[in-house]
């Protein structure tokens, strides 16, 4: 790739849009899934009687399994969140900018 097609695609105002959209929305979803990981973990570091507490009075499983179980799912959830970002509004994206460098 030549340095100016780089600054081609650089300079373009749709790639500019794209990287601010993609680099927004990806710090939004890396922050909530930190908050929910590291509550858990200060919860156990700070409060672990909490995550211990059994579900019912005669099972051995505490509370903390299905929370633990939910952050795994909540994790994958956030990346079906991005997925489905990605390949619509930034592939949308991504495509004009490839028209674009092309015509010029």
């Amino acid at each position: 790739m030549t340095q100016e097609l780089v600054d081609k695609i650089k300079n373009n105002p749709d790639y500019q849009e794209l990287v601010k959209k993609r680099t927004s929305f990806s710090i939004k979803l890396s922050v909530a899934m930190l908050i929910v990981y590291f509550t858990f973990i200060l919860t156990i570091a700070f409060n672990p009687s909490a995550l211990g507490t059994p579900l019912s009075s005669d099972t051995v499983t505490s509370v903390g399994i299905p929370i633990g179980m939910a952050i795994i799912v909540f994790a994958f959830v956030l990346t079906g969140i991005y997925t489905k970002r990605a390949n619509g509004e930034f592939d949308d994206l991504s495509n004009k900018i490839k028209q674009a460098v092309k015509e010029d």
